[in-house]
């Protein structure tokens, strides 16, 4: 196994490219701390906005993504550190707590106890758990999302088979929905935020909050309240 580390403090920006999976969980420390088996190896490395160029991922000859890679929470004119994190195949990355991360995986990405802000991109599955703010996530495969709260605007989120959505702190929102059994639209509160979930599959909206169907059918999909939906943890 191949592992690296790195003092970074314990606000740091990193972002984490892997060809395969990546597994990522925040822990009490001031370092990054990189592992993995994959003989492709790995690079754990300071950069500045300058330098970051673009995430690409693959599998075969169809590319997952191809988009500009800027560093979390930087203004304009503004030279912050970000720590980039390269995984020529699959590995696990630690991170302190209060990180704000971006994630860009080939294959799956399994994400939890993060306390910053988090984007994430995943060619296959994605599981993001014990996330404080969430920025933005797609994923080619099944997406379950279990987060404190939401972060910036025109909220849209994509998945290629299930998507489940459950953000803790999200009490007045309008859910205009597309699965696989066709369009619904679902409100929360007075629906003053517009989020957009499309997936392959099914959808699942799990929420504490009372959800009101839309005309003209007044039809909802799959509702889970918290309690139901997480009985094993």
């Amino acid at each position: 196994m191949t592992q690296r580390s790195m003092v970074v403090g314990h606000t740091p920006d990193i972002i984490i490219r892997a060809n395969g999976s990546a597994t990522v969980e925040g822990w009490d420390s001031d370092r990054v701390q990189a592992s993995s088996d994959s003989r492709w190896g790995l690079k754990i490395e300071p950069r500045d906005e300058a330098e970051i160029g673009r995430a690409r991922a693959k599998v075969g000859e169809h590319v997952l993504f191809d988009i500009r890679i800027d560093a979390p929470r930087l203004k304009k004119n503004a030279r912050r550190e970000v720590i980039e994190v390269q995984l020529g195949g699959s590995g696990t990355v630690k991170v302190p707590i209060n990180s704000n991360v971006k994630v860009y995986a080939g294959r799956s990405i399994d994400m939890r106890r993060i306390g910053g802000q988090v984007s994430a991109f995943a060619g296959h599955d994605m599981h993001l758990q014990s996330v404080r703010v969430l920025v933005n996530a797609s994923a080619g495969g099944n997406m379950d999302l279990d987060c404190d709260r939401l972060a910036g605007e025109g909220f849209k989120f994509g998945a290629g088979r299930d998507l489940r959505f459950y953000i803790r702190e999200l009490n007045d929102a309008k859910f205009m929905i597309n699965d696989l059994g066709g369009y619904w639209e679902a409100v929360l509160g007075e629906g003053r935020v517009p989020i957009r979930l499309n997936a392959g599959g099914d959808v699942t909206l799990v929420t504490d909050q009372e959800v009101s169907a839309q005309p003209p059918n007044y039809i909802l999909g799959r509702i889970e309240r918290p309690h139901d939906a997480r009985q094993e943890t």
